[in-house]
């Protein structure tokens, strides 16, 4: 297996996995909302408010649409339009939200917002970026015909 195969491959798996996590949050309700974080939506989720189901819906079908995109940049699925540009959005968009790990282990950011599982969705999210980066540079270092057709 090539290694930008391998590397967006991960990341494709890593974006399911986040995708499926989502969606387990809609079933749970406010107890899935407030243990990753969200607070708020946990607080219209108990007064029986469908916008925290909705709203997390959505972040599934994104997360699940990322997953896609990895898996046609590692040629499994036809290119999709757009390929290399939306693949190095999605690397950046996930590295940004991993980054955040810089500063909390720094201790930088307010106690309030400091929380273990906060620590691991943010090495979690920069792993999962770190995959897209090293998938697309490595498919754009091999001049991948599958990727050119789809950019």
């Amino acid at each position: 297996m090539k290694a930008s195969r391998l590397w967006l491959v991960t990341a494709a798996l890593g974006s399911f996995v986040v995708a499926a996590l989502h969606l387990v949050i809609i079933f749970v309700g406010a107890a899935g909302y407030r243990f990753f974080d969200a607070p708020d939506l946990a607080v219209l989720a108990e007064r029986g408010s469908f916008l925290p189901a909705i709203v997390t819906a959505g972040l599934v079908l994104v997360f699940t649409a990322c997953g896609f995109y990895a898996l046609s940049g590692a040629g499994l699925l036809r290119p999709l339009p757009l390929l290399r540009p939306s693949l190095t959005l999605i690397a950046a968009v996930y590295t940004v939200r991993g980054l955040v790990l810089i500063p909390e282990l720094l201790g930088l950011l307010p106690a309030h917002l400091l929380s273990p599982r906060s620590t691991v969705f943010s090495a979690v999210a920069l792993i999962i970026g770190g995959a897209h980066f090293a998938g697309l540079f490595t498919l754009v270092r091999q001049g991948s015909s599958h990727e050119s057709r789809a950019a």
